[in-house]
């Protein structure tokens, strides 16, 4: 059952990670954030497999297994330059959630693709998932204008959407290769098509303009992405994407509480509620 603390690991670092880089995005351009704080965890990543000596299986990895391992990765960072960009431009608070809103769509893709049964209880836990994500995503404060950027909703989404391909491509391309290794190798095609992003918007301009804070904040992102994807593909590897997926969405409760401490951000009631469903319909899915 380590695989059930491994999951946990990976919420918590994950909570983490959402709120250190809202702050390292304010005043860089997403993209270029992006392709910054991977780096970080390609490095953090290799250096794991140095730890544990996995280098030497990269011989024996199947043309099949590297192949998985290319859609995972290429559809991570699809979804993380929309994450950040939404995290731009929107709440932590709001845009957490319906990021986390992939558990939905993962399970009905696992149930698809690997065959992984959906229970009873699953079901109640995706309804209650969806509408807790709806009631914290269309949150408004007093004094808040309608007029407000709205692209944040449109990026949030897509980040939703390429996460649940990336948990599905992950937990085939983990399953005949040493997790931190298949994390390493994944993380090389993140890399890859976030700096590919960079240059063709030419945002690498920007470089100079980052203030120390900026980079201290990216600096640690990336080292809890990292310790998060590290635990996260150890946990897939021994246990079914169907728990170990919203078991990961739980890292939502950490964002909150940190959004709050750190960034002053609060949930209206309405969000509330909505908090509080998402995490029946997590506990649901759970049991």
């Amino acid at each position: 059952m380590m695989w059930l603390l491994f999951a946990f690991g990976s919420a918590f670092f994950a909570g983490i990670t959402a709120v250190l880089a809202k702050i390292g995005v304010q005043s860089v351009n997403s993209t270029l954030a992006t392709a910054l704080r991977t780096i970080v965890v390609l490095l953090f990543s290799w250096w794991m497999v140095l730890v544990v000596g996995s280098q030497n299986e990269i011989g024996q990895i199947t043309g099949q297994t590297l192949l998985f391992l290319f859609l995972s990765g290429i559809s991570t960072g699809a979804s993380w330059l929309c994450y950040f960009k939404a995290l731009q431009l929107g709440d932590v608070n709001q845009v957490a959630p319906i990021d986390k809103s992939s558990t939905v769509l993962t399970i009905l893709l696992a149930f698809v693709f690997l065959g992984e049964p959906v229970s009873i209880a699953q079901g109640i836990g995706v309804l209650a998932i969806g509408a807790g994500t709806i009631l914290m995503a269309v949150q408004k404060r007093d004094g808040e204008r309608t007029t407000r950027d709205k692209r944040w909703l449109v990026f949030a989404i897509l980040s939703a959407v390429f996460a649940s391909l990336t948990s599905i491509f992950g937990k085939i391309g983990v399953a005949n290769v040493e997790s931190n290794l298949g994390t390493a190798i994944r993380t090389i095609f993140v890399l890859g098509m976030a700096w590919l992003m960079v240059f063709l918007t030419g945002e690498q301009k920007g470089i100079r303009k980052i203030d120390r804070k900026s980079w201290i904040f990216l600096l640690l992102s990336g080292i809890t992405t990292g310790l998060s994807w590290l635990c996260y593909y150890r946990a897939l590897q021994g246990g079914p994407a169907s728990v170990v997926v919203p078991i990961d969405k739980l890292s939502i409760v950490i964002t909150i509480v940190f959004s709050r401490l750190v960034l002053g951000e609060t949930l209206s009631r309405k969000a509330a509620v909505g908090f509080l469903l998402v995490l029946a319909g997590t506990a649901a899915m759970l049991f």
